[in-house]
């Protein structure tokens, strides 16, 4: 048995800033010992890999030659993955080969082409190296998926900041309307706000990003100082951060109802929807006003623009050059019951419980700062175990029940579950000799909370009693951090935050608290169906202490409640179809969520 690293009495090991001594973890590279055939064999063995290399440099030639410096550097990501199998005997290997397991050796470091190759690795480490430290792979990225991604890149390379067609857009901004395409504005976009914590920020980017995707906007954010260097920058050539000089005031102080907001320009008939059931004459007479210069989104808890996910109105949202995006939810399942995007959603994502998994490897990467920290705390307490558990615990207000509670609701859907290693009381195990290897049966369990009472009374629990198993059978107790309160104002707080989630997307299995975005983002990180602890609403113990869920997929806690006959659509999804897939959320029944 096995301790946190700090030994029994301890505090838990925490996370440091500092990353160089991650970096020369993470770019070592085992030896490999050869084996002693005879020499006959090893003279065939080693003809064969001359082959091998003399083909491989005639297709890098050949690509980049006949099809051009692009396809170059992407056949050069996959020669150089073949190359390593063909000098290693036909096997690839990780930066770590205890890494990531089986699967993590075959998947290449773009993950099936869901990264772009060609950006700078020294940059954002975390791009090319986390496909080492990842358990699971579940789900591969449509081709659909991945031409959208690589036209995406295309369309924001055209329209980035800097751009002579981003600064016709800013003075179309300026001058007050929208403009069409004939006045040389060619290039729309959504600009993402901060609002609210870590895990709603990750889960709306997420959507703001798949939106313009659908859309065929661009994707910009405006990052308050305590998000400054959180993530790397996610598109090839270009940046997605807006600049300083953005003719809209005050972004972070809108709050969700201004004057630009969808509804308020729409009770003010500012903007006209034309409704399917409207007749014929009465669109003939109209007159529409001139599209406004932007609109505000507020799609946070409070849902004040609902409309949006009418598809008459996301007609009415097309005209509009600049769109302002205020949210802190995960709205993509929403998403689905429009019209408009519901077939495009069917052909990116066939498996729908992939999209949040897919988009968020795609998209945040941490930066060098915060990878740091997540590869000295993995390599340091977590890379030697056979078996990786992360525990993620949220206290909610509005469901808060004492510590010793909520821990014995853990302990049992631990034991409904089958989760955390059993215990025994046997004491033959105090002679044995700790051997920090991969031999035997090794389970470290992550405990991610602003509180430390959990951790150590789970390191307490392994303290106390040995693990069931035999002497062989060990058990690790690590909680990063405990920083008692959330503090997302604060950029440190952030990037250790972000940290534990990575941390938490490194597991083979997961248990989170019901309703969190942080549990929602670690387990799409991980690719993982968490075991999900139910909340405590009206502060009494559920009954039920958690549930397995059936879908990865993060939950939309506060959905449109938007009708067709509010909508006055008459070409409405498939119902069935809209049934089977978008369903009441496993940890709470007015939200809804994903599902294959």
């Amino acid at each position: 048995m096995e301790m946190s690293g700090a030994g029994a009495g301890g505090a838990p090991p925490k996370l440091e800033d500092d990353d160089d001594v991650a970096a020369a973890a993470a770019e070592r590279e085992p030896c490999l010992a050869s084996g002693g055939g005879a020499p006959g064999r090893e003279e065939r063995e080693r003809w064969r890999r001359v082959l091998v290399v003399g083909c491989l440099v005639a297709l890098l030639l050949l690509a980049f030659f006949v099809l051009g410096r692009e396809s170059a550097s992407s056949a050069l990501q996959i020669a150089s993955a073949k190359l390593t199998g063909a000098m290693n005997g036909g096997f690839t290997t990780s930066t770590n080969p205890s890494h990531g397991g089986a699967a993590a050796k075959q998947a290449d470091e773009l993950l099936g082409g869901l990264l772009a190759p060609g950006m700078d690795r020294r940059s954002c480490r975390s791009r090319y190296q986390a496909v080492h430290y990842y358990k699971h792979f579940p789900y591969a990225p449509s081709p659909h998926l991945l031409d959208k991604l690589r036209a995406y890149e295309a369309r924001h390379r055209r329209c980035a900041p800097g751009t002579p067609l981003y600064n016709r857009s800013i003075e179309q901004l300026r001058s007050g309307r929208s403009a069409a395409a004939a006045d040389g504005v060619e290039c729309n976009y959504v600009v993402w706000l901060p609002f609210d914590g870590l895990g709603n920020r990750m889960l709306s980017m997420v959507s703001g990003f798949l939106y313009a995707l659908l859309t065929d906007r661009v994707l910009l954010v405006d990052l308050p100082q305590d998000s400054s260097d959180l993530f790397c920058e996610p598109f090839p050539g270009a940046t997605w951060l807006l600049p300083l000089d953005f003719p809209v005031a005050n972004l972070f102080g809108l709050g969700p109802r201004p004057e630009q907001s969808y509804t308020t320009l729409l009770n003010k008939k500012k903007i006209t929807v034309i409704k399917d059931d409207d007749p014929p004459a009465k669109n003939d007479a109209a007159v529409p006003p001139p599209p406004p210069a932007y609109v505000y989104l507020s799609l946070g808890y409070q849902m004040v623009d609902k409309l949006f996910f009418c598809g008459n109105d996301q007609r009415a949202l097309a005209k509009v050059n600049w769109l302002l995006l205020y949210s802190d939810l995960y709205f993509v399942p929403s998403l689905y019951s429009v019209a408009e995007f519901n077939g495009e959603l069917r052909r990116l994502f066939p498996a729908k419980e992939s999209a949040c998994h897919l988009l968020i490897r795609y998209l945040l990467h941490p930066t060098n700062a915060v990878w740091g920290m997540v590869t000295r705390y993995y390599n340091s307490y977590l890379a030697q175990a056979n078996r990786r558990i992360g525990i993620q615990i949220r206290m909610f207000n509005f469901a808060s029940i004492p510590v010793d509670d909520l821990y014995n609701q853990i302990l049992t859907c631990s034991r409904q579950e089958h989760i955390l290693p059993e215990t025994t009381d046997d004491d033959d195990l105090t002679t044995e000799t700790y051997n920090n290897s991969n031999g035997g049966n090794y389970t470290a369990i992550l405990i991610a909370s602003l509180y430390p009472d959990y951790y150590e009374r789970i390191r307490a629990t392994y303290y106390e009693h040995a693990a069931s198993g035999g002497a062989a059978a060990r058990v690790g107790v690590f909680q990063p951090t405990h920083e008692e309160r959330q503090a997302t104002q604060r950029l440190f707080h952030n990037q250790k935050a972000l940290a534990e989630i990575y941390l938490l997307g490194f597991s083979d299995e997961l248990v989170t608290s019901g309703m969190s975005t942080f549990g929602y983002a670690g387990s799409s990180l991980a690719g993982v169906r968490p075991t999900i602890l139910m909340p405590a609403h009206g502060h009494r113990v559920p009954a039920t202490p958690c549930r397995r869920a059936v879908s990865m997929e993060p939950c939309n806690l506060t959905p449109p409640r938007v009708g067709e006959e509010e909508c006055r659509r008459k070409a409405a999804v498939d119902k069935e179809d809209l049934a089977r897939h978008v369903k009441v959320c496993e940890d709470f029944d007015r939200g809804v969520k994903f599902f294959d």
